[in-house]
């Protein structure tokens, strides 16, 4: 079934700015409130939240088959466990309706007041329950850098690591939408010099910059996903900050890796942009020296170019940008990754989220956390302000944005910010 939705010519009878990220072309889709208190999933065209529950009570998707409340839900599970065919129909309609050339929904006032809102009068929402959250560690550069500072300079890399998508398994009860606050975790950590360990807030709050793909239902337990099969799989993307506190981590991570360090939590961007709408910009992966095991080998075009950044801003002061980067240097695919994840029979299920890992490219302007950027803290970056950051101080703003770009269109992800707050005081 072709993708028409991402006709590079297409325009829409909405007014959509040159440089948005949310062109006709992009579609993406997400949840969110209404003025009317009214939840709905829906889609994004320029500066336009789409109520596609409306859309579908007003018989826009006649002769697609879906459940008569597949859009009136408070989540995206259903539609995605519906499978990329389902996924596909819609987009295509979607991108048919807003078509400057149909006049259906464009001269129906009636209609139109009901489905198109300003992005402003709307609250996004998260857009899927995630039942399960894995975090895999697969920039060759992100974890060299780490290596390099936290074991043998000359042997940064673990054995592992060039033969599997190393991962674990995060928390889901703290993922939360672009918007929502994050209070400074506390926690043990263990003072250099020092013996014992000792109780209080991470003094070494840390962004990772990430992105992060939806699954929908893959497998049974037991079998595994075939990763030339994959994508097929895979709903779409969001852009991912992985909160992380250093200190809390050095400290707990031996032997059994990131534990509170990392699960106080993760920030997402609040639109999925699917696989289809992104099938424009697929690139070369880095090449694979040794090349993996049969089962994580795949040929062509695997990888994204996505340009990625991310910004400080601190309280009452101007935004600074800290890092620039792109996920196609990532040293294994999506793939790569969920083909990994089964291959030992691990069920994959509709709404099961997994991130790429801190994605760094090979320079130190694209590196993607405060502690490659600062190495450590030995070397500060400095505010718009004046102020300096070695880690991420309480009042500041973390914000991320991706988009992909070439001659003919843009698609974006929006951005994903998030302001730390103080600790909440720890009860005894």
């Amino acid at each position: 079934m072709p993708i028409t939705a991402n006709d590079p010519h297409r325009k829409s009878w909405l007014q959509v700015a040159e440089n948005s990220d949310f062109p006709i072309q992009n579609i993406p889709f997400g949840v969110f409130i209404t003025k009317e208190d009214v939840v709905t999933i829906g889609t994004r065209i320029g500066d336009f939240a789409i109520d596609m529950g409306a859309l579908q009570q007003l018989g826009y998707f006649e002769g697609i088959d879906l459940t008569d409340d597949m859009f009136m839900q408070d989540t995206l599970n259903d539609f995605i466990g519906d499978g990329k065919k389902t996924w596909r129909l819609v987009r295509n309609r979607l991108a048919d309706i807003f078509d400057a050339d149909n006049a259906a929904l464009r001269d129906n006032k009636t209609h139109r007041d009901v489905v198109v809102f300003n992005i402003s009068d709307v609250e996004m929402q998260l857009p899927v329950h995630i039942g399960d959250y894995t975090d895999f560690y697969s920039s060759k550069e992100h974890a060299t850098n780490v290596g390099k500072m936290f074991r043998d300079p000359e042997n940064a890399l673990l054995p592992n690591w060039l033969h599997i998508p190393v991962g674990y398994h995060g928390r889901s009860s703290t993922i939360v939408p672009s918007g929502i606050p994050v209070h400074r975790p506390m926690g043990q950590t263990l003072p250099n010099g020092e013996t014992q360990p000792v109780f209080g807030p991470s003094r070494l709050v840390d962004f990772e910059l990430e992105t992060a793909f939806i699954t929908t239902d893959a497998n049974i337990m037991g079998e595994n996903i075939p990763v030339n099969e994959a994508e097929d799989y895979i709903f779409g993307m969001v852009l991912l900050n992985d909160w992380s506190a250093r200190d809390i981590q050095k400290w707990e991570y031996v032997p059994l890796g990131p534990f509170l360090a990392k699960n106080f939590a993760s920030s997402i961007s609040p639109w999925i942009v699917t696989l289809d709408a992104l099938e424009p910009f697929r690139t070369a992966s880095p090449k694979q020296e040794p090349e993996p095991l049969p089962y994580l080998q795949q040929r062509g075009n695997h990888a994204y170019d996505i340009n990625l950044e991310v910004s400080i801003t601190p309280e009452n002061a101007e935004e600074t940008l800290v890092s620039k980067s792109n996920l196609k240097y990532m040293y294994w695919t999506m793939s790569q990754q969920l083909a990994h994840h089964t291959i030992n029979g691990c069920r994959i299920n509709s709404g099961d989220m997994m991130g790429s890992g801190t994605i760094s490219g090979p320079t130190e302007d694209s590196f993607g956390s405060m502690l490659e950027l600062t190495w450590g803290g030995q070397k500060p970056i400095q505010m718009k302000d004046g102020s300096e950051r070695k880690f991420i101080n309480d009042g500041d703003t973390v914000i991320m944005r991706g988009f992909c770009q070439n001659n003919e269109v843009r698609i974006g992800f929006g951005e994903v910010s998030s302001k730390l707050l103080p600790p909440i005081p720890t009860k005894f």
